[in-house]
């Protein structure tokens, strides 16, 4: 017996998405009767059984998540996690289940993605970038499912993708340092896989530039790899050095946690000694020792913008693909403290 045609195959000679094949085989509003007459003459020369019992029910109402598979320990309480809740609790209000992939580089390859979720769901979600790389992500568009891209961007490929305010981030909290009138500012910086942590850095080398400063090597260590604590070695790193910096920027609040735990190893005090700047205003960044200054990224939000979207696309609604910035916002809390003298 041959292997019945799946909707992506469908969708491949009708030149028309893999939800567009949905709403045809289930008879739904919305698409127009040339291409309805194309979708179904496809589906019949693939021998595909055109009728209600037929339907791959699972697919019409099941979404998929697809995430590295290292983000999930590293960031599920800490940025992703609101992220993935928002997303999920939107999906749930549209009618969709959903189905999570996290995806391991060194165990698995597309082709077991593709097998495994991409012939699923009706539409996918891509968040964050690291290990899924831009390839990955093209030769997932080929295969016509509906995509939307969460902090995530593939440069010339119009994907609709949600990002977060990065770069303003960056620059806003360094240039709140430099009004506080420090000039000896250490950065801790993220992994270069990351697209939106390299935005973050970007920002704060923009603020630092227009005040004329650069940041010396041993004020910018390198993250440690594929270690928990990134910001305590990094910090540790920079306390090292002779060249003791008056305030240091976090790439993530993440990092600011560990690296307010060195500057109080060492016997330091923040603000006095050494002020603390951030990216994420994660729930537990009030509760620091002191509260931690830091930018704000609306990360429910985005979630359920993400899902908003790909149910638009899914629906076959027109939809332009754009690049979706969500607004952020400085929170000041006492990890900074006053005016330095000078």
């Amino acid at each position: 017996m041959s292997k019945r045609p799946s909707l992506r195959e469908i969708a491949a000679i009708s030149d028309v998405s893999v939800s567009t094949v949905s709403l045809v085989l289930n008879d739904k509003p919305g698409i127009s009767e040339q291409t309805r007459l194309r979708v179904l003459e496809a589906a019949s020369q693939l021998g595909y059984e055109i009728g209600p019992s037929s339907m791959n029910r699972q697919a019409t109402n099941t979404i998929g998540l697809l995430i590295e598979h290292g983000s999930i320990h590293a960031l599920m309480d800490i940025f992703y996690g609101d992220v993935i809740r928002g997303f999920q609790a939107e999906a749930q209000r549209l009618g969709y289940q959903v189905l999570l992939h996290m995806y391991d580089q060194h165990s698995e390859g597309l082709n077991a993605v593709q097998s495994d979720l991409v012939e699923r769901v009706q539409g996918l979600i891509i968040a964050n970038d690291g290990d899924i790389t831009p390839e990955m992500v093209v030769q997932l568009e080929k295969a016509r499912v509906p995509l939307v891209l969460i902090e995530n961007r593939i440069e010339g490929h119009q994907l609709p993708s949600i990002l977060g305010d990065n770069f303003t981030a960056g620059y806003t909290v360094t240039r709140h340092l430099l009004a506080l009138g420090h000039r000896e500012i250490a950065i801790l910086r993220g992994p270069a896989k990351y697209s939106s942590l390299v935005d973050r850095l970007r920002g704060c080398f923009a603020a630092l530039g227009e005040a004329g400063l650069t940041v010396p090597e041993e004020l910018l260590p390198p993250p440690a790899s594929e270690h928990p604590q990134k910001g305590y070695l990094q910090m540790k790193s920079v306390l090292s050095s002779p060249r003791r910096p008056t305030a240091v920027v976090a790439i993530s609040d993440k990092t600011a946690f560990g690296a307010m735990s060195a500057i109080h190893e060492a016997g330091l005090r923040i603000p006095e000694d050494i002020a603390v700047v951030s990216i994420d205003n994660v729930a537990s960044s009030v509760y620091t020792n002191p509260p931690l200054t830091t930018y704000h990224i609306p990360r429910r939000e985005m979630g359920v913008l993400a899902m908003q979207k790909l149910h638009r696309i899914i629906e076959g609604r027109p939809e332009i693909a754009v690049k979706s910035v969500m607004y952020g916002e400085l929170i000041v809390r006492e990890s900074c403290g006053a005016r330095k003298a000078g």
